[in-house]
């Protein structure tokens, strides 16, 4: 397999006889094309190795069976937990849910290339690198219940309460990793944002900040190719990861499906950044299998056969096929994961039901400082219109 970097090229130039001028045309964009990025297990399951993966696939030649077998542990539970959640969401539990399907191994694989001492600014859906932080799964629903402003303590396990607006989080971890550089600290900063959150400007502020303090930072891009109904070739005319070059820092492609890609060019990104190379940026080029929230329905933006598609590219079926074929877990393992999986989304259910109901009156708290006249008609309003359901005027 080959890889994508941001080594410099000199651009070309045409030029017309004569010393004339060729003539202005407009740039057509580029043909959407396979992407060559680093890949270490193929779909089918396939170990791959190549002089160009080499560098890369040095972070996990040491990888075990047992370490491996962790990896998909985590895919699965993580999926069931997604699951049960959107299940909740349907049935009026929760308000809303951003479902991280066909992105485990993105999240899985550079996760758990972290170290403790390491902090991580989420977005909304980095539910398996909350799970590989250590945060409790039911932690993450109450906001989505609406009871609580996050649920966990972002310092307990250097895991960030989740961001709603859109790549703000990008520079809220380039100023932490300035700080942890002038600490003297030899730990790194990861920022997860989305290909849609990469158009956004904070994230170009972001990159201009840590490249130029050499912040120990590392973005990591989960492209899923549609930033919620807007396919990425109309936000970018390059790759991505491309962007990089022009900020000063390296930038990589890699297959978002493939744990174990991700996981060995996490640890680059994250070591080079301790080592005070500066920032680097990933682009895991994945899929998301679903809709953006539970408040859309992609069936309206994509087509089945692009679902199809990628489904047969799926993270964690790739993963166990490797297993299987190296002898590395057997159907006792299967077996017993799918007990654990079972026994995960019913205490899911549990926790979520027993919350309590969110305070629709919290919606006008907070709004003005000092209060406000309209505010207070409008709650005296919305009371009102509250009230007439348990007279059974609103029904």
């Amino acid at each position: 397999m080959t890889v994508e970097s941001t080594a410099a090229r000199k651009p070309r130039r045409s030029s017309t006889g004569g010393g004339k001028r060729a003539s202005a045309k407009k740039a057509a964009p580029q043909e959407s094309t396979e992407p060559e990025l680093v890949q270490l297990l193929t779909p089918e399951g396939k170990r791959v190795k190549s002089a160009k993966t080499a560098e890369y696939d040095a972070y996990v030649a040491g990888i075990t069976a047992e370490e491996l077998r962790g990896l998909y542990r985590d895919m699965v539970l993580t999926r069931r937990f997604d699951a049960e959640a959107t299940a909740l969401q349907r049935q009026g539990e929760l308000g809303l849910w951003a479902s991280l399907l066909g992105q485990e191994a993105a999240q899985i694989g550079s996760g758990r290339a972290t170290r403790d001492d390491d902090y991580v600014f989420p977005t909304y859906r980095e539910h398996g690198v909350a799970w590989c932080r250590g945060v409790d799964p039911t932690n993450l629903l109450g906001m989505f219940r609406g009871v609580n402003n996050g649920g966990w303590d972002p310092n307990s396990n250097n895991f960030h309460l989740y961001t709603i607006v859109i790549g703000s989080q990008t520079l809220h971890a380039t100023g932490y990793a300035m700080g942890v550089a002038k600490d003297g600290a030899d730990s790194a900063v990861i920022a997860y944002f989305g290909d849609g959150a990469s158009s956004q400007g904070d994230v170009a502020e972001s990159f201009t900040f840590s490249a130029v303090y050499n912040a120990p930072v590392v973005f990591f891009c989960q492209n899923n190719q549609w930033a919620i109904s807007e396919p990425t070739e109309k936000q970018t005319r390059v790759p991505l990861y491309q962007r990089a070059q022009g900020y000063g820092f390296p930038g990589v492609r890699v297959d978002g499906n493939d744990v174990l890609a991700v996981l060995a060019v996490t640890k680059w990104a994250l070591e080079r950044a301790r080592n005070g190379e500066g920032p680097a940026l990933i682009e895991a080029f994945t899929y998301r299998m679903g809709a953006h929230t539970t408040s859309d329905d992609p069936s309206k933006y994509r087509s089945d056969d692009e679902r199809v598609a990628w489904e047969a590219k799926d993270p964690i079926l790739r993963l166990r096929a490797y297993l299987e074929s190296e002898g590395h877990a057997d159907e006792k393992f299967f077996a017993e994961l799918d007990d654990e999986s079972e026994t995960l989304g019913k205490r899911v259910r549990e926790v979520v039901r027993a919350m309590p109901d969110p305070d629709l009156m919290a919606i006008f708290e907070n709004v003005y400082a000092d209060g406000h006249a309209l505010v207070d008609e409008e709650r005296a309003q919305f009371a009102a219109y509250q009230a007439s359901f348990a007279d059974g005027e609103g029904k």
